[in-house]
């Protein structure tokens, strides 16, 4: 079931074309909402407020990767078959140097200010043309927002927050499109539970709250 969501549109002042800018929140409006560490499965709670054009902005990506006064917005999509997660690792070539090599089970990336789509259509927008740059999906699927993720214990974390969306799709044709995605696959989640320490860490805590009965 696809969530709809509020449009999130640019501050006053248009951005920068030649700078990116992505969707951001104030980390005290994520606070008074409720903290938490890890995962939360309490969606309704966050996400009409957290996406709503009243406390959203675009701000300098550079800016916000070192400002915690922030929450980058990030939709960070799990694909399954048939009980199989798609699972890769992340080379050199990718955009996040501190995730580099680290092996992952979710596919996504910034709300830019160039989405364009309007009214509700904006957040499944950018969710969309983030899993298009980053795999071919060939397959048809059903979404559904499963949760968001949190963590505070580490400086990707610290600046990010994760809406977690579980992709049932009805085949396994997934393949990766941009160079930093190696080694794809799908596995059983009790298998890849048992390889945890290799894995980024909104991965290892999607796989232990989502698979591992935590």
């Amino acid at each position: 079931m696809t969530t709809n969501t509020p449009d999130a549109t640019p501050a006053a002042t248009a951005p920068d074309p030649m700078v990116e800018h992505v969707l951001v929140v104030p980390t005290l409006l994520f606070r008074e909402l409720g903290y938490f560490q890890g995962f939360n499965a309490h969606v309704e709670r966050y996400l009409d407020t957290l996406l709503d054009p009243l406390h959203t902005s675009f701000q300098p990506r550079s800016k916000c990767e070192e400002d915690p006064s922030y929450k980058q917005l990030i939709p960070y999509c799990l694909f399954m078959h048939d009980g199989l997660l798609f699972n890769y690792r992340r080379g050199k070539a990718g955009g996040e140097g501190r995730l580099h090599s680290k092996r992952s089970i979710g596919i996504g990336g910034h709300i830019s200010s160039t989405d364009k789509m309007g009214g509700d259509r904006r957040y499944h927008e950018a969710m969309h043309r983030e899993i298009s740059e980053e795999v071919f999906l060939q397959a048809g699927f059903q979404d559904r927002c499963v949760g968001l993720i949190n963590d505070d214990e580490s400086p990707v974390g610290q600046v990010h927050l994760g809406i977690v969306h579980i992709f049932d799709l009805d085949s396994t044709k997934v393949l990766p499109r941009e160079e930093s995605i190696l080694e794809t696959g799908f596995a059983q989640p009790a298998q890849l539970l048992q390889e945890l320490d290799q894995f980024e860490t909104w991965s290892q805590i999607c796989l232990k709250h989502l698979f591992g009965g935590r």
